[in-house]
């Protein structure tokens, strides 16, 4: 396990200081607006696992002891509306979700909506979009503690074959439910399929969880050189970031979609 204990954020969690100023001004509103309700705050996600970059969301945790109050959840969100609206770029991509503790702890609530906000986003969701095995698993395994007690005390060990279940459940319909909101006309959305696919199959394999750019370097060691080429332009382009006007060469979307074929056949 990771932890870094709370006196580290003086030195900064990050490697970027503007990242790291955002992270404090989050672990400060959650202290100040969750007062005794708040037990800990906690970098999950690339950052976590040590691989965080410009093209990364920095996803977060706040662990409570139990649900907000609609007051707390007023100001939660209040303050989560107005973050983006500054001009700068970390404040823009914090990614995450407020806990309670006891949904946290195991799998019981696999699934469960917490009060969660996606990157870039002013207005906060109920959804279960971080209420995952895999997220439980970074965060035990390599969360970064930015106030709080040690996550191991908070997130129970994942069962063995829990995480290579959830992929071979979701990624058979992964590149349909990606094509659900976004479209391949975009080089960001073919990229991003590329790369979550290695993600997930490496997750499959090895029933761990690793970045991005780890996955791509680990499926180009076990893939013949057919499929290099499409991995090195997704890993060599993964800093252009978002670019709704940057279109796809031809070849990378149909290779894209057997690709997909090919992972959907390691994991059956």
């Amino acid at each position: 396990m990771n932890d870094h204990s709370s006196g580290s954020l003086r030195h900064g969690p990050t490697d970027f200081d503007e990242l790291n100023v955002v992270l404090a001004e989050l672990v400060a509103v959650a202290q100040r607006v969750l007062a005794d309700n708040l037990i800990g705050v906690y970098l999950q996600g690339s950052f976590a696992l040590g691989a965080g970059d410009m093209a990364s969301d920095c996803d977060f945790i706040v662990v409570t002891s139990v649900p907000l109050t609609l007051e707390q959840e007023g100001k939660v969100r209040a303050f989560h509306d107005e973050l983006p609206t500054r001009e700068r770029f970390w404040n823009r991509r914090l990614e995450g979700s407020y806990a309670p503790a006891t949904e946290l702890k195991s799998l019981a609530a696999l699934g469960c909506d917490w009060l969660y906000i996606d990157h870039g986003w002013r207005e906060m969701q109920w959804s279960e979009h971080c209420n995952s095995g895999v997220m439980r698993w970074i965060l035990r395994e390599h969360g970064v503690t930015l106030v709080g007690p040690p996550v191991g005390q908070l997130v129970d060990s994942l069962p063995r074959g829990v995480l290579r279940e959830d992929m071979r459940r979701e990624i058979p319909t992964f590149i349909s439910d990606l094509l659900g909101w976004i479209s391949f006309d975009i080089a960001w959305a073919q990229r991003y399929a590329v790369e979550s696919l290695c993600r997930m199959w490496f997750t499959f394999e090895t029933e761990q969880v690793t970045s991005k750019s780890a996955s791509i370097m680990w499926a180009i060691a076990h893939l013949d050189d057919r499929w290099h080429p499409l991995l090195k332009n997704a890993l060599d382009d993964r800093l252009l970031g978002f670019d709704r006007a940057q279109v796809p060469a031809a070849p990378w979307v149909e290779e894209t979609f057997e690709f997909a074929e090919l992972v959907t056949k390691m994991v059956r």
